[in-house]
């Protein structure tokens, strides 16, 4: 009986832990960032998106991804350097969710500014933010219906 018991509690006791899901596992699990998720594996930037945080992600979706021309997509695949570079400005190291967001540029993790604004939905750099905001343990992910670029 006592043998039973220490594995009840044991069993009960692994049951109840906690796994924490970073940006990377909760843009993985949504589904709709698969060339997103490709190109942060090509770039090496899974580690600044698995970090402890809090970190804000603009997430091109498959569908901005597929605004891109094929050339110039390809030409990114092709160049880790710049494909970091274009991944890391849409990485904000801070948290900003929906109802905080407020009109003003934000520091991305690449080094140039991005313009924050209210006006007519969420905006970055006049790219519509889409749908609700997807939230991670590390941070938030908002889904923006265009490639960012930063300027060269």
């Amino acid at each position: 009986m006592k043998k039973i018991l220490a594995l009840t509690i044991l069993a009960i006791s692994f049951s109840s832990v906690a796994f924490a899901d970073t940006l990377l596992e909760t843009a993985q699990q949504d589904g709709s960032f698969k060339t997103f998720l490709k190109a942060v594996k090509v770039a090496g930037l899974e580690g600044a998106l698995n970090d402890k945080g809090p970190i804000t992600l603009f997430a091109p979706n498959d569908a901005a991804f597929a605004k891109l021309p094929k050339a110039k997509l390809s030409a990114l695949m092709a160049n880790s350097d710049e494909l970091k570079k274009v991944l890391s400005y849409h990485v904000y190291p801070g948290k900003i969710t929906q109802a905080d967001v407020s009109a003003g540029k934000v520091k991305s993790l690449e080094g140039a500014d991005l313009q924050l604004s209210v006006t007519d939905g969420v905006k970055v750099n006049n790219v519509k933010v889409v749908g609700d905001e997807i939230n991670a343990d590390n941070g938030v992910i908002h889904t923006v219906s265009a490639v960012l670029m930063p300027k060269s």
